[in-house]
């Protein structure tokens, strides 16, 4: 009982001197459920509540007085908070602070005074704090850096001064601060940086000057200090133009961000040194081209933004050197067309974003056109959106969809057809070379089906022999005065065949191949050029032909198909193929679908499983639609190859070896787990049994090791009992809280980790 007694003493007193301090040190309106900590944050009030007269008021460290109507900081308001390491000051309406308010807080890491309404940091207010890290100033009417402001506080890494009044940074404002990683200076009315302004920041890893005034960025020292920046953000100001060497001291530098100015100018040299510029965004302002060699130094640019500029130009080698190019952003700006070849090189490209421009669709968009193509089927660059904007006939449609006849058809100027000579005058129709071969080889089907009336007729052979004839009679008749490649002859020549009712689809044909057709075919053929085919079913039945299966691999079989050479669509109809592939005999179908152009006649198919049966069937989209019936008469089975055999032999190795490792393994832990059981009973028998009878009485004596010999005292050697051990339960078990240290002045916040990133 007295032990018990002695016992609940000790455990009221260490209550007590736990909870002493806690209440004793609490002022009135706070919350202090931690020993260090007192949290007054939202409390109405408007002054620093003062701390009770008792010692241990030194052993706070955390002090949270934020969202209160705290209006002065006098003197005395933290002369008992000797220890403090966080002082919260944040969302009051602070507007003073005496010099020697922070006079004792030697020991302080983090202070926050943002969103208050402090003007100005007299110089001296910091200097007591050489242990600060963190400074939040933000969101003040702090109109001036006073260079003293900052002096002695060698170990801030992180200091904010944004959503102030700031205009001016003279020089050396910040050169009390050679440890400095982080400053925010945004959304302030910065129109000038003095030359020096970021003297001796050579560890500032984060620099934020947008938002502000400035008008040019010219000054090649502005930033040669800066040798360890990785983030620049200047976006939102009034740039006007940016010369030439202005970044090339930022070596390290990963991010610029330039966006929302009003660039309109860029320096030939304007990047150099930027060659570890990961993003670079330079958006939302009014440049109008890319020239060459403009991008060269940005040799590992990952993320390009020129989106809602007034770019109409962009150099076909412009991202020639942009080999590590993946993301890249030209919407929303004037672009009419692009080169095929331009992104040739940037093999590593997967997003790209050219909405939002004037583009022309004609011959000059037929390389971009097949470049997308071949990284659609490779099932990359899945978001590009190329919509026509001219000309009319083809407005609002993606370039995908368009067919190459189409942009030949609407050439109004081809890069590979520039304009040698004028138009010729009204009313005449300008003779290309694409009018001409057509107009010979009309001549020469006449000429065949007038030697074709010496031999067989059909019933119907006269009439349309006169037929063709009173066409070729209505049309009009070519000039030879322009026999150039103009482009605008072309335009009138493809008005022409679109008053025919002509495509040149339709003129597949040879006019050999057309006389050597039976007459019934003859007839299919020209009612098949004249009408046209008008739907996928129409196009499955009548053109697809041949599907077979080639090149066939463990994972890969090559599907080729062919068309017959009357597979002229009606008028406006676009022709896409697709290709569907699914593993045969399976009760659980996942069918996969390939689309191709109209005039691709293969596809490569890719993640197949090896020995695995597949059937795959070839079908038209025609204008966007699909057949309803299932193309059964253009299906075709095949198997995939067996891995290579030093793959399988490899694979089998691998696997015994992995079986025998797991059966040595489980040999071993069984004999463990064994042994132990054993073990036990073996000490449990040895225990629990009495002594024999026999051993009593014997004269021999017992069995014993030379170990236990060793280890048992010579005064107990002969000794034997038949008593039965203690077993774990019986033993005496200590409370053993009371020895742990409960003493409430402890710190818990010594290992803190202080977070800096953004």
């Amino acid at each position: 009982m007295a032990y018990l007694l002695s016992n609940l003493f000790l455990f009221g007193s260490g209550l007590l001197l736990f909870f002493a301090p806690v209440c004793a040190i609490c002022p009135e309106r706070c919350d202090c459920q931690h020993a260090q900590h007192i949290l007054c944050a939202n409390r109405g009030l408007r002054a620093v509540p003062k701390a009770p007269q008792v010692e241990h008021a030194e052993d706070v460290r955390v002090l949270s007085l934020a969202g209160n109507f705290i209006h002065n900081i006098s003197a005395f308001d933290f002369m008992r908070y000797g220890d403090l390491m966080r002082l919260n000051l944040q969302f009051n309406q602070i507007r003073s602070i005496h010099p020697e308010s922070f006079k004792k807080l030697s020991k302080l890491e983090e202070l926050f005074l943002g969103n208050n309404l402090i003007s100005t940091i007299q110089p001296g207010t910091l200097q007591s704090l050489k242990k600060l890290t963190i400074l939040y100033s933000n969101n003040n009417e702090i109109n001036e850096c006073i260079p003293k402001s900052f002096t002695h506080l060698n170990s801030l890494v992180k200091l904010r001064l944004d959503g102030n009044s700031i205009e001016v940074l003279k020089e050396s404002v910040f050169e009390g601060l050679p440890n400095l990683m982080f400053l925010h200076l945004e959304s302030n009315h910065l129109r000038r940086i003095d030359r020096n302004a970021f003297l001796r920041l050579s560890k500032l890893q984060f620099l934020n000057l947008s938002d502000n005034k400035q008008t040019e960025l010219q000054d090649v020292f502005m930033f040669s200090d800066l040798k360890s920046l990785k983030t620049l953000l200047i976006a939102g100001n009034q740039i006007r133009h940016v010369g030439n060497h202005v970044f090339q001291s930022l070596k390290k530098l990963s991010k610029l961000s330039l966006s929302h100015n009003k660039i309109s100018k860029l320096g030939n040299e304007a990047f150099k040194g930027l060659g570890r510029v990961r993003e670079f965004m330079i958006d939302r302002n009014e440049l109008t081209e890319i020239p060459a060699g403009l991008l060269d130094p940005l040799e590992r640019i990952e993320h390009l933004d020129f989106s809602d500029n007034h770019i109409s130009l962009v150099d076909q080698g412009a991202f020639g050197h942009l080999s590590h190019l993946k993301i890249l952003k030209l919407k929303n700006n004037r672009l009419m067309n692009l080169s095929g070849s331009i992104f040739a090189s940037n093999g590593g490209l997967f997003h790209v974003e050219l909405n939002g421009n004037n583009w022309t669709c004609d011959c000059r968009m037929e390389k971009l056109k097949s470049w997308m193509t071949h990284a659609h089927s490779q099932g990359k660059l899945l978001t590009v959106f190329v919509r026509c904007l001219h000309p009319p006939v083809l407005a609002g449609k993606y370039l995908d969809y368009v067919s190459n006849l189409q942009l030949k058809n609407m050439s109004g100027f081809c890069e590979s057809e520039p304009l040698s000579q004028p138009m010729e005058s009204r009313g005449a129709v300008v003779e290309t070379p694409v009018f001409k071969e057509e107009r010979e080889k009309r001549e020469k089907h006449d000429e065949v089906e007038v030697q074709g009336d010496q031999g067989v007729q059909g019933p119907g052979t006269t009439l349309k022999r006169k037929k063709k004839r009173k066409l070729a009679s209505s049309r009009p008749k070519p000039t030879a005065r322009n026999t150039g490649n103009g482009s605008l002859s072309d335009l009138f020549t493809t008005m022409a065949m679109f008053l025919e009712g002509h495509n040149y689809s339709t003129f597949a044909l040879t006019p050999q191949e057309q006389f050597n057709l039976p007459l019934q075919d003859q007839s299919k053929y020209e009612d098949s050029k004249t009408a046209g085919i008008a739907d996928a079913c129409q196009f499955n039945r009548l053109s697809i032909l041949n599907v077979s299966v080639e090149d066939i691999t463990s994972i890969t079989a090559t599907v080729r198909w062919s068309t017959t050479p009357d597979t002229g669509l009606a008028h406006g109809k676009e022709l896409h193929f697709r290709v569907l592939f699914d593993r045969f005999g399976h009760a659980f179908r996942f069918p996969r679908y390939v689309y191709t152009d109209g005039s691709d006649r293969a596809v490569t198919l890719q993640e197949l499983r090896p020995e695995s049966t597949y059937i795959t069937c070839v079908e038209s989209v025609v204008d966007g639609t699909l057949c309803k019936v299932a193309p059964r008469d253009h299906c075709t089975g095949f198997v995939t190859l067996l891995p290579s055999v030093t793959t399988e032999v490899n694979l089998q190795l691998i696997t015994v070896a992995a079986l025998a490792a797991n059966a040595l393994l489980l040999l071993l832990v069984g004999g463990v787990w064994l042994g132990r059981v054993l073990k036990r009973r073996i000490r449990s028998r040895k225990s629990s049994a009495h002594a024999h009878v026999r051993h009593m009485y014997s004269t021999r004596h017992p069995f014993r090791s030379t170990v236990a010999t060793t280890c048992v005292s010579s005064e107990f050697s002969g000794y034997q009992t038949g008593r039965q051990l203690a077993e774990e339960g019986d033993l005496i078990q200590f409370p053993g809280d009371r020895f742990f240290d409960n003493n409430p002045t402890r710190r818990d916040d010594d290992g803190m980790m202080i977070r800096y990133s953004d």
